[in-house]
């Protein structure tokens, strides 16, 4: 499913660095820059609240049109969102300014469909290697995530970034080897540990001890 198209307000801001960001965010705000196109950045304040509900309903590759108070839209696509390490709440973003049409990269989550008939009858485990690969696509038609359908995979089978179908005219920017998903064996028995060099011969229950020579 492609990227929906949003609407967000924004607001200009002049006062930049520390101390305006932090009053920015005191006032439910996040700072923002707005770059690209060979333009100078656009500083720019959102609406914590509204900017995290369209990250939530439509993810990072969004498509947003942003209007300031003077009513002029430009386009641009969320590139970066830097939350705090112990609240996760979002402080700042950068956002790139595109076409609707225009030719972009993104990265792409990888979700998996269906359960492994390595894991469902033969007690294998699944392991995700890779959570996303990097795509080329038209900036409007940016899908939401990629799905891969692993029902058939056994046991040590595997998929990689070239075996994932893309929708059409998108291309992979990712090596076609990168690992994405595997299925492995089943881990019920530790290898048995192998003696120590140097240890002693194991000695044989009821063996006669051997006579002590003739003086």
């Amino acid at each position: 499913m492609a990227s929906k198209e949003l609407k967000l307000s924004i607001e200009h801001r002049t006062k930049l660095g520390t101390t305006g960001s932090q009053q920015l965010r005191a006032q439910g705000k996040i700072p923002a820059v707005v770059f690209g196109h060979g333009t100078v950045p656009d500083h720019i304040a959102l609406d914590a609240h509204a900017f995290k509900e369209l990250l939530h309903r439509a993810g990072r590759n969004a498509v947003v049109t942003l209007t300031d108070d003077e009513k002029k839209q430009q386009t641009a696509l969320v590139r970066e969102v830097q939350t705090h390490p112990v609240t996760r709440r979002i402080v700042h973003a950068d956002l790139q300014r595109i076409s609707a049409d225009e030719t972009i990269s993104a990265h792409l989550a990888i979700v998996t469909v269906g359960v492994a008939i390595g894991v469902k009858e033969m007690g294998a485990v699944m392991d995700i290697v890779a959570h996303d690969i990097e795509v080329e696509g038209p900036a409007n038609r940016i899908p939401e995530h990629l799905e891969v359908d692993v029902t058939a995979l056994g046991i040590h089978d595997h998929v990689t970034a070239g075996d994932i179908a893309l929708p059409p005219g998108f291309k992979l920017l990712s090596p076609p080897d990168t690992l994405v998903v595997t299925i492995e064996p089943p881990r019920t028995h530790e290898e048995e540990a192998t003696p120590a060099e140097g240890t002693a011969e194991p000695q044989v229950i009821g063996a006669e001890p051997a006579a002590p020579e003739a003086g």
